[in-house]
C-alpha cells in the first residue's frame, strides 16, 4: 500500500470521525454496497476511490478533492466543517454548502416507528444565508414530513431542515422534531397549562394533541428552521 493511499484512507476516517457519519450510510449515498467505504478504509479495497465517489464525499464533507486522492495541490486541513469549493464556488461566486438528506420521516400524522437514518442525497444552500439564520452546517439535516396533522403549516411530503444544536437546551415555543411515546413526530412544541409542563400541538385541528406534557418524557432532536413543498 503506498503511503500516499494510506494519507488519503486517515483523511477520510478523520472526516467521518469529525461528523460522525456511519460508513454504510455513505457506502449508500455513493451507491454502493453497504461495506464499500469500511473496505476502503480498513482493508485498501478498492486501493483509490473511484473518481466520481471521490469528487461526491469531497462535496459531502465540504473539502478539496485533492484530500481524497485528487491530483493537484494546495489542499486544505480537514476539519468536517469546511465551505464547499473547487466547482461549488467561483471567483465573485457564493459559497455554497450541502446540507444531507436523510431517509427518514418524522411524522405529522397517526404516528411512526421509522428508525431508518441514511444519507440519500444531498441539498445545496447558500452559505451566506445559513449564516444570516445563525445556524451551523455540521448540525444541519433534511428530512421527509409525514402525514397532515402540521398542515396548513407542513403537509405531507414537505422537507424540513432540521438543526439539531437548538433542541432541549435552547427549547422554546416552536416547531420541533422530537420522541414521544416511542413515536418520531413533527409537533408544534408550547408551554402547557402546568407550570413547568409543555403541550405537543398539532396544527390541524383534527388530529391529537396533548397537554401538560412532563419534558422528561420527550427526546428534542432538533428544532425545524425551513421548509420546501414542491407545488402541487
Amino acid at each position: 500500500m503506498k503511503e500516499g493511499d494510506l494519507s488519503v484512507r486517515e483523511t477520510l476516517a478523520a472526516l467521518i470521525a469529525a461528523r460522525g457519519d456511519h460508513y454504510g450510510a455513505l457506502s449508500r449515498l455513493l451507491g454502493r454496497n453497504p461495506a464499500y467505504i469500511q473496505q476502503f478504509i480498513k482493508r485498501g479495497t478498492p486501493r483509490k476511490l473511484d473518481e466520481a465517489d471521490r469528487r461526491t464525499l469531497a462535496v459531502y464533507f465540504g473539502v478539496d478533492e485533492v484530500l481524497l486522492g485528487a491530483p493537484g495541490k494546495g489542499a486544505s486541513t480537514p476539519s468536517g466543517q469546511g465551505q464547499n469549493k473547487g466547482e461549488n464556488r467561483g471567483r465573485g461566486q457564493p459559497a455554497v454548502v450541502t446540507i444531507p438528506r436523510m431517509d427518514l420521516g418524522a411524522s405529522a400524522g397517526a404516528g411512526s416507528l421509522d428508525d431508518r437514518e441514511q444519507v440519500t442525497g444531498l441539498v445545496g444552500f447558500d452559505e451566506a444565508w445559513l449564516r444570516a439564520m445563525g445556524v451551523r452546517r455540521e448540525s444541519l439535516s433534511i428530512i421527509r414530513v409525514d402525514g397532515e396533522s402540521m398542515a396548513p403549516t407542513l403537509c405531507d411530503g414537505d422537507e424540513i431542515m432540521v438543526d439539531s444544536a437548538d433542541a432541549a437546551s435552547r427549547l422554546r415555543a416552536g416547531i420541533y422534531v422530537l420522541r414521544f411515546q416511542d413515536v418520531l413526530m413533527v409537533k408544534r412544541i408550547a408551554p402547557g397549562p402546568g407550570q413547568g409542563l409543555l403541550s405537543i400541538l398539532s396544527d390541524n385541528p383534527h388530529f391529537q394533541s396533548w397537554t401538560d406534557v412532563d419534558p422528561a418524557q420527550i427526546v428534542l432532536l432538533g428544532r425545524v428552521i425551513w421548509t420546501g413543498r414542491r407545488l402541487r
